[in-house]
């Protein structure tokens, strides 16, 4: 038998060393995950027999190569969502959490001004973080997701089921023909990295999520530029484009709404940390 605390001690020195971004966090997550319980139970837990710490180091081993903790446990909280992820999908980040919510915020406010049934497009849906949270917290909403991947779209497909939303497979550049001129709100978390940002990825990221959700082009903006083009056909005339961004591109990615042209209110929003994350503008009329 083990303490938990010195185990929580040893892992947390473990991934210290490795170099992970959070080790008591994610320490006393794998810990949770062995013992199936909730971390907030973990104080209440007196000791973890040799086969659970057994289970424990290896798992500490796996998360201190830089595997990613969500592929360790098998799922990512989102919002108000437990979503199943691994290799395949890119794991959804906290930081997406506020693109989601102005999306959800979008939507309620169509809705409080008499649209009942907003219809809203998610592009580049991934693990469905974004769209199963609007149709989560809007209900009435009619929403739509695309995801170019097999894998990703298989992971969305498992996280998705139940929820109403109408998830296709498809590229954005020319997804949902069927409602060109009758979208409320586009929302989408594109790949956006520089291909010569590569050295600068996490290794969690870099090494475990798709390349395809990450990178997008020499100078990140790939995507965004094709999502600036497809939102301007899906959307009515006064519907709403939000879309996440590098906090580099707080300047470029507001840019390539001005360059195309067409579109009103652009404005860049800091994530709780005060760094550049997503863009906004409304269609124009």
């Amino acid at each position: 038998m083990a303490a938990v605390r010195a185990l929580l001690r040893e892992a947390s020195a473990v991934l210290t060393d490795a170099g992970v971004a959070s080790p008591e966090h994610d320490a006393a997550a794998l810990l949770a995950h062995v013992l199936d319980v909730p971390r907030s139970r973990l104080p209440l837990v007196d000791d973890v027999g040799e086969q659970d710490a057994g289970r424990l180091a290896a798992l500490v081993a796996r998360r201190a190569s830089r595997e990613p903790l969500q592929h360790l446990v098998g799922t990512a909280a989102f919002r108000h969502l437990e979503l199943a992820v691994g290799p395949g999908v890119f794991v959804p980040r906290p930081e997406t959490e506020l693109l989601a919510g102005w999306a959800v915020e979008a939507a309620l406010a169509l809705q409080a001004a008499g649209t009942a049934e907003p219809v809203v497009v998610d592009l580049c849906t991934g693990s469905g973080a974004i769209a199963g949270s609007v149709a989560h917290e809007v209900p009435g909403a009619r929403v739509h997701a695309v995801e170019l991947s097999e894998d990703a779209f298989d992971w969305a497909s498992r996280n998705l089921a139940g929820s109403g939303v109408d998830l296709r497979q498809g590229d954005l550049a020319d997804a949902f023909e069927d409602l060109l001129g009758h979208v409320d709100v586009v929302v989408s978390n594109p790949p956006y990295v520089p291909l010569e940002a590569w050295e600068s990825v996490a290794p969690e990221a870099r090494d475990h999520d798709p390349h395809l959700a990450l990178f997008s082009g020499d100078d990140g903006l790939d995507a965004i530029r094709v999502i600036a083009r497809r939102a301007q056909r899906l959307l009515r005339p006064g519907g709403v484009l939000g879309f996440e961004h590098a906090d580099a591109q707080g300047e470029s990615a507001p840019e390539v709404l001005v360059q195309v042209g067409g579109w009103e209110d652009v404005r860049d929003h800091a994530d709780l940390a005060g760094r550049a994350r997503y863009c906004t503008a409304r269609l124009a009329r």
